[in-house]
């Protein structure tokens, strides 16, 4: 099995995979949605931050000096990738940021690694959609001791249209001028799991293809 198998029949086996009818932030009904808060145990977590870890170092090898996580999501993300990465030979630092700033004692916006202009940071975040939160995230490293944004990792590109036809993560990606890589696309997954059976049933049939076909015909964009 590869690392993106593996990491769609983890998904699965956490339930954070799902097919049926999901209305998104954007107001599209989707088939399937993605949902990594289902990581709820420490060995989930540790599994989350292991593929993680090896996206992050195949694209971007050691040329960073820590993992940032948005709030809240991101939190648990930052850390155990961190600690996978430290198990795979590079201990690096961890940063996320505070939701709200504190009035008292240490009144920094972020809570971990110092940062400085020469540091240079992975963004890791669960999905990307609008890039409303990797804007706010970029807008708080700013005032944190601007570091360096050198790559973003997410869990799945979902291979959908942004505000225009281009991929959203593309239109992301070239907006901030960052590249953004996914351990797994929605291609992956449909050719992965299409009438595979799973833990004794066969979870992504005909009849559900045709429903992610049909949608993504209209909001697809590889």
């Amino acid at each position: 099995m590869t690392d993106k198998e593996s990491f769609i029949r983890f998904l699965i086996d956490c339930n954070a995979l799902k097919f049926g009818e999901f209305q998104l932030k954007s107001g599209r009904i989707a088939p399937y949605f993605i949902n990594t808060g289902m990581f709820d145990t420490g060995g989930k977590i540790t599994q989350l931050g292991g593929h993680y870890a090896k996206a992050v170092h195949q694209y971007f090898n050691t040329g960073f000096d820590g993992i940032y996580g948005p709030a809240y999501k991101g939190i648990p993300l930052c850390v155990s990738t961190t600690m996978a990465l430290s198990g795979m030979g590079h201990d690096t630092g961890y940063v996320f940021n505070r939701k709200e700033a504190k009035t008292y004692a240490d009144k920094s916006s972020t809570v971990g690694m110092d940062l400085t202009s020469g540091t240079r940071l992975i963004l890791v975040d669960d999905v990307i959609t609008s890039g409303k939160a990797i804007r706010e995230s970029l807008d708080i490293l700013k005032t944190s001791g601007n570091p360096k944004v050198k790559g973003i990792v997410i869990s799945v590109d979902r291979q959908e249209k942004g505000t225009t036809d281009q991929n959203a993560l593309a239109e992301v990606a070239d907006t901030l001028g960052i590249p953004i890589y996914a351990i797994v696309t929605l291609a992956d997954i449909t050719a992965f799991l299409h009438n595979r059976e799973i833990n004794g049933r066969v979870i992504l049939d005909d009849a559900m293809m045709e429903k992610i076909d049909a949608y993504l015909a209209q909001y697809g964009s590889p």
